[in-house]
């Protein structure tokens, strides 16, 4: 079980010069500017972020948790450290020589206290240790709302840590949100899926609350320009799309664009808990994001005021023409993040197969001959989960995430980012991608609720002119429950195993 060494590995997904959304930013990049650190880049925010930066020529550091070659691969022109909050001392690495910072870090898990908290000590490290190493700013994206009224947990949080920020001698750029609309993004998809598996869809009385969505190149605009812009520093703006719309005319125009038709109903009852839970059995979402976001929709987030357009003046995007862009990357297969990129937020920190100090206690694996390329096999194994599923006793493999779901945990409904290709870190369903070698292996780590840890191997091999393509799983656990919960799988693994490699033997192109 070596660690990670790419073979024969494809060109990794690049966005386009047409496609970068600040190609016509009426700014221009800054001659002379030091290292630029992009905190939380491996989220939906600051992947979509990094190429921009790059693309303007910025020399840009990457600030992640755990190192991955997955980031080697996607920005091959940035550099990258590890790096926590939490540790000052890696701050001072991750700093030095560093003119200007985005603070992209948040938490959508708000149940227990200890993660807003989490959330305002990490704040206030940087803040301390920004002001050691001399940064000239930081810019930070939180959320929109009044101040003065109160707000949910999640936008308290998001207040809460401007403010940390901004007690230094650093001058920080605060911009807030509301509703981000774009390919991937946590909320177009809690929409896009209500509009797409409902019929009839009952309205709370905080869905008519009014918001003022704004498209994720819009963001990625104010979050480049505000940099671009010296007199922006020290300064907070309210920025948003052309549109102020309720929640229900959000959903009503989305199922407009899909040629749905729903049936808008008055809820009998608008407790969140119970919604954020519903919508997180119909949707790719789990309970404690939702279940944030919702609470942030009793609330109205409009822009209070717009003086961020005295400084950067270009057309925004509308509510329906994100929504336009967000429908087509789909169609075309190129969303370059997603929400569950970043969640569960301790990912980066699992325990890999190739860490674990002993082999696994438990190991299943069975195996078919093929004549068929290791090319086109690979292909084949690189389709499983998502909308295709997993070829083989789809309702098992949707029960078990059924269940998770139930339970609070990621589900299976989170499908997978791109419907043909992998990289490491991308989710496949309750899984996770831990390891890639072109043509020869694909390892998922699994992220569902388990009283033990697990690995799921599609390996292929040669034998002469023949390949062999085996599946195996690993389970890790030393409990009583643990071992109980693997024996009781066994059975499954029994029909299901022989039966996957079996179909990607015969779905495999010539």
């Amino acid at each position: 079980m070596d660690a990670f060494q790419p073979d024969n590995s494809p060109e990794p997904f690049r966005l386009l010069e047409k496609e970068m959304y600040c190609i016509d930013l009426p700014t221009a990049p800054l001659p002379g500017i030091g290292r630029i650190l992009v905190t939380g880049a491996s989220g939906y925010i600051g992947g979509r972020l990094v190429p921009e930066l790059l693309f303007r020529g910025y020399k840009v550091r990457i600030m992640v948790r755990s190192f991955s070659p997955e980031y080697a691969e996607r920005w091959p022109d940035a550099e990258i450290c590890v790096a926590d909050v939490q540790n000052k001392e890696q701050l001072r690495s991750a700093l030095k020589d560093v003119d200007a910072a985005y603070y992209l870090i948040h938490s959508l898990i708000l149940g227990p206290k200890e993660f807003a908290l989490a959330d305002i000590e990490g704040a206030r490290n940087f803040r301390a240790v920004a002001g050691e190493m001399g940064l000239k700013r930081i810019i930070y994206l939180g959320g929109l709302g009044d101040v003065r009224n109160q707000l949910s947990d999640h936008l308290q949080s998001r207040a809460q840590v401007a403010q940390e920020l901004g007690k230094g001698a650093v001058p920080v750029t605060v911009l807030r949100a509301a509703v981000i609309v774009g390919s991937g993004s946590a909320s177009y998809e809690i929409m896009e899926h209500l509009v797409k598996s409902m019929r009839v869809l009952f309205i709370p009385s905080w869905a008519k609350n009014r918001c003022q969505p704004i498209a994720i190149r819009d963001v990625i605009k104010y979050l480049v320009g505000v940099l671009e812009i010296a007199a922006t520093s020290g300064q907070s703006f309210d920025i948003g799309g052309p549109d102020i719309l309720t929640y229900e005319e959000m959903l009503k125009a989305l199922a407009g664009l899909q040629g749905k038709k729903i049936v808008f109903l008055p809820a009998p009852f608008s407790n969140i808990s119970i919604y954020a839970y519903i919508t997180s059995l119909v949707t790719p979402l789990p309970e404690p994001i939702t279940k944030c976001l919702m609470e942030s929709l009793e609330h109205e987030v409009v822009c209070q005021d717009r003086t961020i357009k005295k400084y950067l003046s270009f057309e925004n995007i509308s509510y329906r023409g994100a929504i336009v862009r967000a429908l087509g990357r789909e169609e075309q297969d190129r969303i370059y993040t997603r929400w569950s990129d970043a969640y569960p937020p301790a990912h980066e920190l699992a325990i890999k197969l190739h860490e674990l100090s002993k082999a696994p206690g438990y190991i299943a694996g069975y195996e078919r001959v093929s004549l068929k390329s290791a090319h086109a096999l690979f292909d084949a194994v690189c389709r499983v989960g998502g909308k295709e599923g997993w070829f083989y006793g789809n309702w098992m493999w949707r029960l078990r995430g059924m269940a998770d779901r139930v339970f609070l945990g990621v589900g299976s409904a989170r499908g997978r980012k791109s419907y043909g290709a992998l990289s490491i870190n991308d989710v496949v369903d309750f899984w996770r991608v831990e390891n890639v070698q072109y043509n020869k292996r694909l390892l998922l780590r699994a992220e569902m609720k388990l009283p033990g840890r697990a690995w799921l191997e599609l390996d292929i091999s040669d034998e002469g002119e023949r390949r062999i393509l085996r599946v195996r799983a690993y389970y890790d656990t030393a409990s009583l429950m643990g071992k109980a919960y693997w024996y009781a799988c066994l059975p499954f693994h029994y029909f299901l195993f022989p039966n996957l490699i079996k179909q990607i033997e015969q779905k495999a192109q010539a």
